[in-house]
């Protein structure tokens, strides 16, 4: 049975979700460049699938993310420098177990009626009740955490389920619903009831949606001003999943912006388009240490990375377009700026592999493939068919490397579902080719620590003892404070081969007649731009 956190975790390791990348400088040649401002235009942008429910508590897929964006504002914006800024909340304090928000004056609800204090308790209690099983508790907002209201002094204080690192910025990025989508959830499957810059004025399933711009709305995070020339009147979403036909609709202009992914980029940079790049984990490799698995030894770990040439599938991988590997957390701006990889993965060294291979008793069979004891050393990897059409030769490269090595690796490419089913219920697999993309160093403790499936989300049963106690002291130090413990903690992954993170992905998104900013994973409708 498919659970609300089978469903988050989902969304967290197959799907493709863009990191943070706040202000982004401008790149291409851009033919807007050169044009004036216009008001009244409508922003046409495209994601590959339906969002299903747009209720931003009860879905963490990353489309239904973009589209709340325009509908529901949280308490706290980001700037270029990953720094908290103006949202709902005009003033802020945090430790890792408290925080309190002031919100700013004269906010409104699509029906004219005040937001209250008591409406945004409302919202993050909804969250820290482990009875609404939330997909976003625990990997954002810890479970337990409730929220008290002073509605006459406009203040909201949280008390943190659990200390948290980073509690300010992920209290502040709660997505708030107005206090009539709080009293019938089924209008916030709708994307009614919001905080945020636009409403929904129609939807057409799998096909569009279309916004229309609040113009009450003056309290855009940070400095802005609904004054600004270029904001859009309107904003369709459509439902494109092929991605050479987005980038012909953006050639013609009938988008405004879209990411894309793959070939069809070239095109796009050909023609001089603007593009915001963010920056996404795209080659890691994890093991099954489960008892019994093959993994759960660590010189076989070891002699798995060893036997591969990681630098050709990263081209393979990335179309030789991919960005350095520093940490397994690629937001930009980084809460924890430095580098936790370099050094700690191991190069390929296939003398290297093959004498721990030998030491471990599987000895080459007459195929070449390893045994052991009358048994064959046969593997079985796994990988996303939907998070790119580079998945599958490069998975079939390391297949290659591998067998130079002894070891028969049976490929299975899954899509999103299975692969979950896979990970957290079945755990019949040895090797995952699925990235976890994260935004903080917090949000990857479950996924490496703590409970095994079906109890918890520990799909690759790691027990790292050193990492468990950094993060255990990270955790303590509220921000950036933490950071040398939360690189520590990455670095103590790295040197046990817990993962192999081997390649990042630059994702654009392109914009033709009007430029933009990615901020807090998504693109920012306050920072939209339409030219004539």
């Amino acid at each position: 049975m498919k659970t609300a956190r089978h469903t988050a975790v989902t969304a967290v390791v197959v799907a493709l979700t863009m990191s943070a990348c706040t202000a982004p400088a401008p790149s291409g040649t851009d033919p807007a460049a050169n044009r004036k401002l216009a008001d009244g235009k409508t922003f046409t942008y495209s994601v590959a699938s339906d969002p299903g429910t747009l209720d931003p508590a009860l879905t963490v897929l990353s489309v239904a993310g973009e589209i709340d964006r325009y509908l529901y504002d949280g308490l706290l914006g980001m700037d270029a420098k990953g720094q908290p800024e103006a949202g709902l909340a005009a003033r802020w304090e945090a430790t890792t177990t408290t925080a309190s928000f002031t919100l700013r004056e004269g906010i409104t609800c699509p029906d004219g009626s005040p937001l209250t204090a008591k409406d945004v308790a409302a919202n993050i209690d909804f969250v820290g009740d482990p009875a609404n099983k939330s997909p976003i508790a625990g990997n954002t907002v810890r479970v337990g955490t409730k929220a008290v209201a002073d509605d006459s002094a406009g203040t909201v204080r949280v008390t943190s389920g659990a200390p948290d690192a980073f509690l300010l910025r992920n209290v502040g990025n709660v997505p708030i619903v107005c206090a009539k989508g709080l009293a019938d959830r089924k209008t916030l499957a709708k994307g009614e009831h919001g905080t945020g810059m636009f409403t929904v004025s129609e939807i057409v399933p799998n096909d569009h949606y279309t916004l229309t711009r609040r113009k009450d709305y003056d309290w855009g995070p940070g400095t802005f001003d609904s004054r600004q020339k270029g904001l859009p009147d309107k904003v369709v979403i459509r439902v494109i999943p092929n991605m050479t036909t987005v980038a012909n609709l953006l050639l013609s202009g009938e988008l405004n912006a879209a990411q894309v992914i793959g070939p069809d980029q070239q095109r796009l940079r050909a023609r001089g388009l603007f593009h915001a790049d963010t920056t996404v984990a795209f080659g890691e490799l994890w093991f099954n240490q489960a008892p019994g698995r093959f993994g759960a030894d660590q010189a076989m770990r070891r002699a798995l990375v060893q036997a591969l040439d990681l630098a050709p599938v990263a081209k393979v991988l990335t179309r030789d377009t991919g960005a350095p590997v520093r940490s397994l957390i690629t937001m930009e701006p980084p809460a924890c700026t430095g580098d936790s990889a370099t050094g700690h993965i191991p190069g390929f060294d296939l003398a290297a592999a093959k004498a721990a291979l030998d030491a471990a008793g599987w000895k080459p069979g007459q195929d070449g493939i390893r045994v052991r004891e009358g048994k064959r050393l046969a593997l079985t990897a796994i990988y996303g068919t939907q998070i790119g059409a580079t998945m599958t030769p490069a998975a079939e490269l390391m297949q290659r490397g591998w067998k130079e090595a002894g070891v028969d690796v049976t490929l299975r490419g899954l899509d999103s579902p299975s692969i979950s089913q896979t990970m957290f219920a079945t755990g019949d697999w040895d090797l995952s080719m699925a990235p976890v993309s994260l935004n903080l160093p917090s949000q990857l403790i479950p996924f490496v620590s703590g409970s095994r499936p079906p109890e918890g989300t520990n799909f690759a049963h790691i027990d790292n003892p050193r990492y468990d106690a950094l993060v255990a002291k990270a955790a303590t130090q509220a921000g950036d404070a933490g950071c040398p413990d939360w690189l520590a903690a990455e670095t103590a992954l790295f040197e046990r081969q817990d993962v192999a993170q081997f390649a990042n992905s630059v994702l654009p998104t392109f914009g033709n007649k009007a430029r933009f900013e990615i901020s807090n994973t998504f693109l920012q409708p306050s920072s939209i731009r339409m030219y004539d």
